[in-house]
């Protein structure tokens, strides 16, 4: 599955944890949220909606209609559906990709788990980025060594950076979850 559709339907998937809405409510609160890792909008929420129906992660709860406006179904989450929710949330929150936006809106959507799952993926993540900035500073040494101009580094060098901010960051926010410093209602206790 594509990023961008896996991400439209994670992002449907947890705000249908909070309550059952039809697909412009849906669209609303993405907007109104700023999910800005999401594109295509409505479109894309459109599709996914179909996909994650046809795939039975969601149903249909009513139909209603308000005024002149048009019958608009309200779906709801299934069990299925908050399994899969919370499958492709910790694997985003765990695992280091080339595409950030993952992290970001797995971040975003981190209350869908409780909160030891989060911490877990979190600790998992801090331990791969060691791993992967440990690598990084081999290969910089390896590269000095051979006499290697520095100038033909600075993309290693600047992934470096980045990688060494979110360390921190993930750090940091692991050492708030573990003070008790933010609250933390996972969408089912809402």
């Amino acid at each position: 599955m594509a990023q961008r559709q896996s991400l439209v339907d994670l992002t449907v998937l947890a705000l249908l944890t909070v309550r059952p809405s039809h697909p412009y409510e849906l669209h609303r609160f993405i907007i109104d949220t700023h999910k800005d890792y999401i594109t295509g909008l409505p479109r894309s929420l459109y599709h996914a909606v179909e996909r994650l129906a046809k795939d039975e992660l969601i149903v249909p709860a009513k139909t209603d209609r308000q005024g002149r406006r048009p019958e608009r179904t309200v779906y709801e989450i299934t069990d299925e559906g908050r399994q899969e929710l919370a499958t492709r949330l910790y694997q985003l929150l765990e695992k280091p990709g080339p595409d950030r936006r993952g992290f970001v809106a797995a971040v975003s959507l981190i209350g869908c788990l409780p909160l030891t799952e989060a911490q877990r993926a979190l600790r998992g993540r801090a331990a791969s980025v060691e791993g992967v900035l440990a690598g990084m500073e081999a290969h910089m040494r390896a590269m000095a060594d051979s006499g290697l101009p520095e100038i033909l580094m600075l993309e290693v060098e600047c992934e470096q950076a980045i990688y060494t901010a979110e360390l921190d960051w993930v750090r940091r926010l692991l050492d708030r979850l573990d003070k008790g410093e933010l609250g933390w209602e996972t969408t089912a206790e809402l």
